[in-house]
């Protein structure tokens, strides 16, 4: 059985994209398959690491607002 290390799969399918291609991608994976979830984690974790404290704490209230806004409610 071969050790797939996702991290370095996913970094090496998005390191040669260009910053039209990388937006290409993630806006089909938003809202697409879930088998794109695990790699949108890869994503967004290599944009935690590279951001500030102020940009990171930018995204925990954009994913706050987001979950605790009316329409994104469960029912």
């Amino acid at each position: 059985m071969v050790d797939l290390d996702l991290r370095q799969a996913i970094t090496t399918i998005v390191q040669n994209k260009s910053n039209n291609e990388l937006n290409e991608m993630i806006e089909n994976s938003v809202n697409g398959d879930e088998q794109a979830l695990p790699g949108l984690g890869v994503v967004f974790e290599m944009i935690w690491q590279e951001s500030s404290k102020p940009e990171q704490n930018k995204l925990v209230d954009t994913l706050y607002n987001h979950l605790h806004s009316n329409g994104s409610r469960p029912q």
